[in-house]
């Protein structure tokens, strides 16, 4: 069995990704504005020049690519046996022959080139041409695999697609089945990031400012709101995972994301991200008021222009993050119909400009301490910590100062009995702000701030007694 040669295809074999895709949203990420050029070279050349183009004008780094280790493990011990080992693979040679390099494991390399576009019968064709019609075994995971396992003399099946199984065991030459993937729910839920629809809730801000929650008509708009925010969140996350693979895959804690990781294929998440953003776009123009859907719309934009480009400028990507929070307290004003004050809008800005920097100096104190001094896919270096937490702690202290005024507007006695019981919420979220900024200055904030916030103990009883102090005044 030594004797014959153990040919690997490469997507979704032996790394749990695509090349195409990969270097498709390398291309689009670094080059936006032109977008479609992609489908020029597939127009004029085929699937050969598209993929021709997206490696002369991409770089993948191949270090960090998800190779499945359970593959890694089998090819390695197959390796040290004598077996001889060949990398055969739809993606360009370019990308082929760097992975070869990488991992110094393949005796030889076929790939797609110039002019052939090496899947499904080609490959078996150059196959049979190299090493004769049950001469070699092969290892495969997709519908294009089946016709080279025809001609190969025992077939390794990895982590199949839908049908590729039985249709492979028809053949009758399957030696081995290797699932190694994880499973699925958790990861889905890791993938729609549904514990960071929390930040949704401030939707609902407006009608607690408004004294509106007794109205089950406006809870319903209020709900619809938030699940309508939610989907489409939900499909940023999804876009913004496909976009970031490489940088994420540089991170200690990004690199876990199931895109990144190569526990959900990609393919999934190009299908999933735009149902989710029809399904939100369809509650809110059919569902909710025509101002709702175009904050919703704006808020879309603005996400997908920060996913894109505007991250990586200095501190123009944190004012966006409180711009995002705050658009979250539009929309609900929106979906409701509310007028929102100046102070609320104030408030909300300086605050989540200050939770928005906890999360920038998070970032980069861990990045210190694994000795870097430039974040990767940002614009910061490890000197700016003192300067943003100066600005931090600022910004959160004008938010509480903004709420003292608020005590004093004539207006505030509308809505108030007693509006001078406010004055109780000032210490508790000076307190709370400066504890927030002590524990991401000790290096222990390691969730976005409003999810962290979520899980803390004293962070929910700060919101309680806040939430207390507002009833009492009432």
């Amino acid at each position: 069995m030594l004797s014959r040669p153990l040919v690997v295809d490469l997507d979704g074999t032996l790394i749990r990704s695509d090349v195409l895709i990969e270097s498709g949203f390398a291309f689009l990420k670094s080059k936006p504005h032109r977008f479609y050029k992609p489908l020029l070279w597939l127009l004029r050349g085929g699937k050969p020049a598209l993929k021709a183009g997206l490696a002369d004008t991409t770089n993948l780094d191949v270090s960090v690519l998800p190779y499945d280790p359970v593959v890694l493990e089998w090819l390695t011990a197959e390796r040290k046996a004598g077996r001889h080992l060949v990398l055969a693979t739809a993606s360009h040679e370019r990308y082929a022959q760097a992975i070869a390099s990488h991992l110094d494991l393949f005796d030889r390399t076929f790939a797609t080139d110039a002019g052939t576009n090496l899947s499904s019968s080609n490959k078996r064709d150059r196959l049979v041409a190299e090493y004769g019609e049950k001469g070699f075994d092969y290892a495969g995971n997709s519908h294009d695999d089946i016709a080279v396992w025809r001609s190969a003399n025992r077939a390794y099946v990895v982590n199949p697609h839908n049908g590729v199984e039985r249709a492979a065991q028809k053949i009758g030459n399957v030696e081995r089945v290797i699932e190694s993937r994880p499973a699925t729910l958790k990861t889905w839920s890791k993938s729609l990031r549904l514990h960071q629809w929390l930040k949704n809730l401030l939707i609902f801000l407006p009608l607690l400012a408004g004294h509106m929650l007794s109205s089950p008509e406006h809870v319903l708009a209020g709900l619809l709101a938030f699940l309508a925010f939610g989907l489409c969140a939900s499909s940023v996350y999804l876009l913004n995972d496909l976009l970031d693979l490489e940088d994420d895959r540089h991170h200690p804690v990004k690199r876990k994301r199931p895109f990144a990781s190569g526990a959900l294929p990609l393919s999934l998440g190009i299908a999933l991200f735009p149902i989710l953003l029809t399904v939100a776009f369809s509650i809110a123009w059919v569902l909710l008021p025509w101002r709702f859907g175009a904050v919703l719309a704006g808020y879309y934009v603005l996400t997908l222009a920060y996913s894109m480009h505007l991250k990586r400028r200095v501190m123009v990507d944190v004012v966006v993050l409180a711009s995002l929070y705050t658009t979250r307290i539009i929309a609900g004003a929106a979906a409701v119909g509310v007028q929102l004050t100046f102070w609320l809008l104030a408030f909300s800005m300086f605050i989540f400009l200050s939770l928005a920097l906890v999360k920038r100096y998070a970032e980069l104190h861990a990045m210190k301490e694994r000795g870097l001094v430039k974040s990767r896919g940002r614009g910061y270096v490890a000197s700016d910590l003192p300067l943003i937490s100066s600005l931090g702690t600022a910004s959160g202290y004008l938010a509480v100062l903004v709420l003292a005024l608020y005590i004093q507007d004539p207006k505030t006695a509308i809505l108030y009995r007693h509006p001078r019981f406010i004055w109780l919420a000032c210490p508790l979220l000076l307190y709370w702000i400066s504890r927030t900024w002590i524990i991401a200055h000790r290096g222990l904030m390691h969730d976005d701030p409003i999810v962290f916030a979520a899980r803390d103990k004293i962070s929910l009883a700060v919101v309680a007694l806040c939430a207390l102090v507002f009833w009492v005044a009432i």
